[in-house]
C-alpha cells in the first residue's frame, strides 16, 4: 500500500476509534447508572468477617480493586460494563493503527502537528485507563474517559485535521521522539488524573454509584505521580531541543512558559499533598488548577498564541 493508502487508512482507523470508544461509554454508563449503589466509606475500613473453622475472625482486609459494600445491582450492568471495556480495547487497537498507518505513510514520527499530536494524547488517556484497570477496577471512570477520548478524536477530525505530509524544519529531529512522546505520555495519565478530580469535586456525601472520594482521591493521585516525572523529562528535553534547534534552552516562548506553569501546578499539589498532609477538596482543587493549566497548554497557545512552537496546522 502506498503512502496515499496508508494515509486514508489512518483517517479510517481514528472513525473507528471514535465509533468504537462511543459504544463504550454506552456500556460503561450502563453500568454506572443501573449498577450498584456505594456506600460513602473508605474500602479500608471495611470489615469483612471470615470463618476458620469454628471461630470466626474478624478485620480481613478487603481488596483493593473491590467496591465499597453497597446495594445490590441487576447482572446484566455488570455485563454491559464488561462489554463496554472490551469495546475499550477494541477502540484502543483502532487508535494504535491509526497512529501506526499514519507514521509509516509520512516516514516520521507521527507527532508532526496539531492533530497527530491529540490523536496521540486520546491514545495515551485511554491506555492509562486500561493500564490502571489491571491493577484496581475503575470502570466507573470508563465512560467519562471514553467520551473525553471520543470528542478529542472529534475535535481532531472535525477542527485539527492536517492531511499527511512532511513537517515543518523545526520539528525535523530525533528530539521529536523523545521530548513530544514524553508529553503525550505524561498528558495521558494527567486526564485520567483530571477526570478522577471533577469527579470527586462533584461527588456529594452519602451513598452514591460513583466510588468513595478517599477511592476518587487515591487513583488521581497515583496517575499524577507517575506522569509527574514524564512531564519534568519532557520540559528538560525540550529546553535541550530548543538549544539544538534556535541556540538556547529558554527563551519565554509562550509553549514553554506553560508547560513550566503547568509543571509547578502539579508540583505544588504533590509538595502539599506529601508535607502539609492536604487531603480531600482542597488538593482536589489544586490539582484541577493545574489540570486547567495542562490543557490551556495542549490546546489554547498551540491555537491562540504565536510563538515558536505555532504549528497547529490551522
Amino acid at each position: 500500500m502506498n503512502a496515499e493508502g496508508l494515509a486514508e487508512l489512518s483517517d479510517l482507523f481514528v472513525v473507528a476509534a471514535v465509533l468504537l470508544y462511543l459504544f463504550s461509554m454506552v456500556g460503561f454508563a450502563m453500568e454506572l447508572a443501573f449498577g450498584r449503589t456505594r456506600l460513602d466509606q473508605e474500602s479500608a475500613a471495611a470489615k469483612v468477617p471470615v470463618a476458620v473453622g469454628a471461630a470466626t475472625v474478624v478485620d480481613a482486609p478487603v481488596d483493593e480493586a473491590a467496591e465499597t459494600p453497597a446495594a445490590g445491582g441487576p447482572v446484566w450492568s455488570v455485563r454491559a460494563g464488561m462489554v463496554g471495556l472490551g469495546l475499550a480495547w477494541l477502540g484502543w487497537a483502532a487508535n494504535l493503527g491509526a497512529i501506526v498507518t499514519r507514521g509509516v505513510a509520512v516516514e516520521r514520527w507521527p507527532w508532526g502537528n496539531m492533530y497527530e499530536f491529540v490523536v496521540g494524547i486520546c491514545f495515551a488517556a485511554v491506555t492509562a485507563f486500561l493500564v490502571t484497570q489491571f491493577r484496581r477496577n475503575v470502570r466507573f471512570l470508563g465512560a467519562f474517559v471514553m467520551v473525553t477520548a471520543a470528542l478529542g478524536l472529534g475535535l481532531a477530525v472535525k477542527t485539527l485535521y492536517t492531511s499527511a505530509g512532511p513537517v515543518v524544519p523545526a520539528l525535523d529531529s530525533y528530539w521529536i521522539a523523545i521530548h513530544v512522546t514524553a508529553a503525550i505520555l505524561a498528558s495521558g495519565m494527567f486526564i485520567l488524573a483530571g477526570v478522577a478530580g471533577i469527579l470527586n469535586l462533584i461527588r456529594k456525601e452519602g451513598p452514591s454509584r460513583l466510588p468513595s472520594k478517599a477511592e476518587l482521591e487515591k487513583v488521581a493521585n497515583r496517575a499524577i505521580v507517575l506522569a509527574f516525572p514524564l512531564w519534568t523529562f519532557a520540559v528538560i528535553a525540550g529546553a535541550l531541543w530548543a538549544d539544538r534547534a534556535w541556540g538556547r534552552y529558554w527563551g519565554w516562548d509562550p509553549k514553554e512558559v506553560w508547560s513550566f506553569i503547568t509543571w509547578v501546578g502539579y508540583a505544588a499539589y504533590l509538595h502539599a499533598n506529601v508535607t502539609a498532609g492536604w487531603r480531600g477538596r482542597r488538593a482536589t482543587i489544586v490539582q484541577l488548577v493545574a489540570f486547567a493549566c495542562l490543557l490551556f497548554n495542549l490546546f489554547g497557545v498551540n491555537i491562540f498564541i504565536s510563538g515558536l512552537h505555532s504549528y497547529s496546522g490551522l
